[in-house]
């Protein structure tokens, strides 16, 4: 099984996944930003872009990547990754369906005030992320338009991540 966390940029999918891979057994944490990292190393350069998940070869890669080792290990992946364009969430959902892998999506959702001031205290990119605050619309018109009907809501706006976790780990469980 994966259990895929969504949501924008600064959320704390991150840190929320690592606390949900220790509340499910025999899980792990794949984060499919390093799929994007490895064709961002590719040289000479792929087209330019100034997101690799517009690159096609991301999305198949991803589900890929994610068959495999849950081939090689079984269990469940732990997957923190935000994808806002619905189609790319349907390329990757339906790879994963394809080969028979369910797929719990969960959407970490905070209301605009507290994703800017989560940004403005970020202590891994620095404080307010121009790449972080460009994402807050397409999050918030995703939101409005097909994300939140593709998913599981759990609003971090007042709990902590910790909560957030222990949420989704008996979201799973159930």
């Amino acid at each position: 099984m994966i259990v895929w966390l969504n949501g924008a940029h600064g959320v704390g999918k991150t840190t929320t996944g690592v606390l949900v891979q220790r509340l499910i057994p025999d899980s792990r944490v794949l984060d499919a930003e390093k799929v994007g990292e490895t064709l961002m190393d590719i040289t000479p350069g792929l087209p330019a872009t100034d997101n690799f998940q517009h690159w096609p070869p991301w999305r198949p890669l991803v589900v890929e990547t994610a068959r495999r080792v849950l081939d090689y290990t079984g269990g469940t992946l732990v997957m923190p990754m935000t994808v806002l364009v619905e189609q790319y969430w349907r390329e990757i959902s339906s790879g994963l369906a394809e080969h028979d892998i369910p797929v719990r999506h969960f959407v970490l959702h905070a209301d605009q005030d507290t994703l800017r001031a989560r940004i403005a205290d970020d202590t891994v990119l620095g404080p307010n992320s121009p790449f972080r605050l460009r994402y807050l619309e397409p999050y918030a018109e995703a939101a409005r338009t097909w994300l939140y009907a593709q998913a599981e809501v759990v609003d971090t706006t007042h709990i902590t991540p910790a909560r957030a976790a222990q949420q989704i780990a008996e979201a799973v469980k159930r």
